[in-house]
Formats: C-alpha cells, structure tokens, sequence
C-alpha cells in the first residue's frame, strides 16, 4: 500500500524537511507543540468504546463508518485517537484506484506527517475480511501501521493473508466513497496521482498546487450513540 520511492526524491523530501525544522513558526512560547497538539503523538493513548461510529464529512458528501473494538483492538485504538484529536480534518483523499480503494490519513501539515511516521502499531491477528466497504490501516509490512486507512471498493479478501486488518466498514454513504475522485489513479510509477513522499514531505501545499481536485476529507467525527 506504500508508494515507493527514488533515491532521489528521497534526498528532496530530506532536504525539504530538514529546511522546515529549522524554519517552522512557533508561537510566543517558542514551542511547536504548543502551536500544534497533533506534534505530540504520544499524548493520544485512549482506549477506544467497543463500538463507534465516525462521520466523514467530505467534499463529495458525508458517510458513516461503524468501527469495532473486537475485529482489531490496536487498530480501533488508534483510529478512535486520530478522529478524537482532529488528525483527519482538512486532509485528502490522495489516492483513489477504482475496483480497488481509496486511501486517507496524511495530514495538511508536513510537521505532524514527520512526528506520526514512525508511531507503529503492532499488527492485529485477522477477525474480519477485507471485502467491499470494509476499512483497514494501510501498511508497508509487519507492525507498519501509523495514520493511513483505506476503504475496499470490491473484494480485497486477497489483502487478507497480508495482514491487512480490518478494523471497521461503512454503514452509511458507501455511494459516496465510489465518487471519490479518482481521474488522477494511482501515484507513480503505475499512475500520475501525487507522489506518498512529496505528500508527507509538504502536506496540502503540494496536493492542492499539483491535484487540486482530490476529494477533500473536511472533518471526520465520532457520532454519539445513544
């Protein structure tokens, strides 16, 4: 599910982020976590209800995910922490392959994708199958999940076996993640949508110069339960 990369985009992304950390704003207090909460990782460490739902506000319309504890613990955890905190607000959903998924949960600011990147989470043992509507962490391999999920356009159940682990699916709105946009397919080389890297390295700054009709995550919230 990860994108990979050339030695010398890499030396790029290192250079841009190496430029940032030295020229970041910062408030009177001179803290950048003080700016942001969301630099603070290791603040968000809530055990998740047993079942929740998240709304999903986005430029093409709303939808409902219902998330279950029991399918992957870890995985609802982590999930339930980045909706809490606001991680998914005002990001996009860069990376939309029809028949397959789509794919959200790099955030605006290249800051909070550096601090997030290397908060893994060990891998949870397979409930459920990766069958059409279904959410799951993307991953590069073992225990690599950190922010990034994707919702199943068809049957995944191939993603099974490799430790794709859903954690949820959605209950609501399933027609409006089949209108994602998705005319720019899969990042390079299979595709000419955006560049993970780049998108970490430089946030919405680059996906909306280079892909400015991505569909925009707008706010993702938990819906109370009664």
């Amino acid at each position: 599910m990860i994108i990979r990369r050339a030695s010398t985009l890499a030396t790029t992304i290192q250079i841009i982020l190496s430029a940032a950390s030295c020229s970041g704003d910062s408030d009177e207090t001179g803290s950048p976590t003080a700016r942001n909460p969301l630099l603070r990782p290791q603040d968000y460490t809530e055990t998740a209800p047993a079942v929740f739902q998240v709304q999903l506000e986005t430029s093409a319309g709303d939808l409902t995910l219902e998330i279950h504890r029991e399918w992957a613990p870890l995985g609802a955890d982590r999930f339930y922490n980045l909706v809490n905190s606001g991680y998914y607000n005002e990001t996009r959903i860069y990376r939309v392959i029809p028949g397959f998924m789509a794919q959200f949960g790099l955030n605006g600011d290249p800051y909070v994708n550096q601090a997030w990147k290397s908060q893994f989470i060990v891998d949870d043992p397979l409930v459920e199958s990766n069958v059409r509507g279904r959410v799951a962490f993307a991953m590069s391999g073992v225990h690599s999940r950190t922010t990034q999920v994707f919702i199943s356009y068809g049957d995944n159940s191939e993603l099974d076996e490799e430790g794709f682990t859903p954690i949820g699916e959605v209950i609501d709105g399933m027609d409006v993640a089949d209108s994602f946009y998705a005319d720019y397919g899969d990042g390079p080389p299979r595709g000419n949508g955006p560049y993970q890297a780049m998108a970490e390295a430089r946030g919405n700054e680059y996906l909306d110069a280079d892909f400015p009709e991505l569909t925009r995550m707008q706010r993702a919230s938990l819906v109370p339960l009664n």
